[in-house]
């Protein structure tokens, strides 16, 4: 489990309303981005300020009752808790309802990746978090890596999480699997396997297509 930072660390607002939890884990974990400038402090204070903004945007300006994700990853590679009560969900193998997809919130867990990455790489540091984060997350809930990791744009009409995170997802998927023991094939060295891969999994399920809009 990566070190996750709660919710009292950054300084988070109470939420409006309780969470609301599932007595049921989510079926896949979905990729985005913030699509906030690529910034160069790594810090952790900056990533708890980011998690502040992040909160403050979504209550505030979209009205919603807390921070839309579960959780969030900055650029420097700090892993924050973001819906109240996600950690403890987690821990239950139960799911807290989010704001992070469209038509989708009940049956998804969203990570929030600090960044604009339709043209830029990922940092290192991010991505490393990301991997650790996911690992974590397949094995409290038992998912397959190869079918549980998605982007957002897989099930909404948006540009998150950016072209260049989007195609690294095939590479996510085997790294998430190598680490937790999962894959038995032998490795790929394409970091940008076709987009399509991605959505294999995802045609599998009830495809929802919403307004186009960006995060």
């Amino acid at each position: 489990m990566p070190k996750v930072y709660t919710r009292r660390d950054w300084g988070a607002d109470a939420p409006r309303r309780p969470p609301r939890v599932l007595d049921r884990p989510p079926d896949h974990i979905i990729v985005h981005h913030t699509a906030s400038p690529n910034v160069s402090d790594t810090s952790r204070g900056h990533a708890f300020a980011l998690s502040r903004q992040i909160q403050r945007f979504h209550m505030g300006t979209r009205g919603w009752d807390d921070i839309g994700e579960q959780l969030t990853i900055s650029r420097g590679g700090y892993v924050m808790e973001g819906r109240a009560g996600t950690l403890r969900a987690i821990a239950r193998n139960e799911l807290v309802v989010g704001a992070q997809s469209l038509h989708h919130n009940r049956h998804t867990l969203g990570i929030e990746n600090e960044g604009t990455y339709m043209k830029d790489e990922v940092p290192a540091k991010l991505w490393r978090s990301l991997v650790e984060t996911c690992a974590w997350l397949c094995t409290a809930h038992n998912l397959d890596p190869a079918t549980a990791i998605v982007g957002h744009r897989d099930y909404n009409a948006t540009d998150c999480p950016g072209d260049v995170l989007y195609r690294r997802l095939p590479r996510l998927r085997r790294e998430v699997a190598r680490r937790i023991g999962s894959d038995t094939g032998p490795p790929e060295d394409d970091d940008d396997l076709d987009a399509e891969a991605s959505r294999r999994s995802f045609l599998a399920q009830h495809r929802h297509r919403g307004r186009r809009h960006r995060r």
